[in-house]
């Protein structure tokens, strides 16, 4: 995907004229920049938003760097439901990509579409292996191809302006995970949220080093696995300290905490699902 586009590239890929795209762009319909040469470029994700506000077709996706498919049909969530984790187990990037692409552009929140077809599906496929349906290298191939979508799907959000309000996350030393931590970032970008995830495999000092550095509007932290949960809960309590100090709200979630675990540690607010961690997260912007 290149992040700007000629108004040529773009005017083929809906099918219309150069001249008509550009009194678009005129009028502020569809964004556009200027280079230091004076030429007009459009951002990527600036066209995306305007293909989901005005239902365009997209004639030639390949000039966006989408699959080839995206946009021929109508995408639903009970039908992508049914069919990623099929796409996921066989590496199926491109059928991978035109389902979470064409969803997006049928105006499903991103949000959604990690919880209701994405989530569902990696349960799925994680039951699978469990019983040995599957081998280990199906499902680690599936993350990666999911992954690759998912930085390409945080690329089309609409852009953010620096007086946003800021969040910071990721897992810890013990937790492997990137795509929960990476949809929670796509799924509070796309509520207006600067956010961003620190990553994987973070320890528990380094995390309370970020929050006073950073001091974030909102800290989230992804567990889906607890190496020691002896270990955990005292230095969970430190970490939420630090936070308390630092008057920076706490964000759990992730298949690990337990209700028994849940019950043992303090947090501002937990989430099953993005759906409730953006519900927190626009009480707190109605609170600012």
């Amino acid at each position: 995907m290149k992040d700007l586009l000629t108004p040529k590239q773009v005017a083929r890929c809906i099918g219309v004229s150069e001249a008509s795209l550009k009194r678009w762009c005129d009028k502020g319909t569809v964004p556009s920049i200027r280079t230091a040469g004076g030429h007009r470029r459009l951002p990527l994700n600036g066209v995306m938003q305007f293909l989901r506000q005005t239902g365009y077709p997209i004639v030639r996706p390949e000039i966006l760097g989408l699959p080839a498919t995206t946009g021929r049909g109508k995408e639903t969530i009970e039908r992508a439901r049914s069919q990623m984790r099929s796409a996921l187990e066989t590496g199926d990037e491109p059928q991978v990509a035109r389902m979470v692409f064409d969803l997006y552009l049928a105006r499903h929140a991103a949000s959604d579409i990690c919880d209701q077809v994405i989530a569902p599906a990696f349960l799925d496929i994680g039951a699978r292996w469990q019983h040995g349906e599957i081998e280990v290298y199906e499902e680690r191939r599936g993350c990666e191809v999911c992954m690759r979508v998912l930085y390409q799907l945080r690329r089309l959000l609409p852009s953010l302006s620096d007086s946003a309000p800021q969040a910071i996350g990721g897992t810890l030393e013990s937790d492997p995970y990137t795509i929960p931590t990476l949809m929670v970032e796509i799924a509070l970008r796309e509520a207006g949220w600067r956010a961003d995830s620190y990553g994987i495999g973070l320890p528990f000092p380094t995390l309370c080093a970020a929050i006073r550095a950073v001091r974030p509007r909102l800290f989230w932290l992804s567990v889906s696995t607890i190496a020691s949960t002896p270990d955990f809960l005292p230095a969970y309590s430190k970490l939420y300290d630090t936070a308390v100090e630092c008057g920076v709200p706490v964000v759990v979630g992730g298949r690990a905490l337990t209700e028994e675990i849940r019950r043992a540690i303090q947090y501002s607010a937990h989430g099953d699902t993005l759906r409730h961690l953006i519900s927190f997260a626009q009480t707190m912007n109605h609170r600012a």
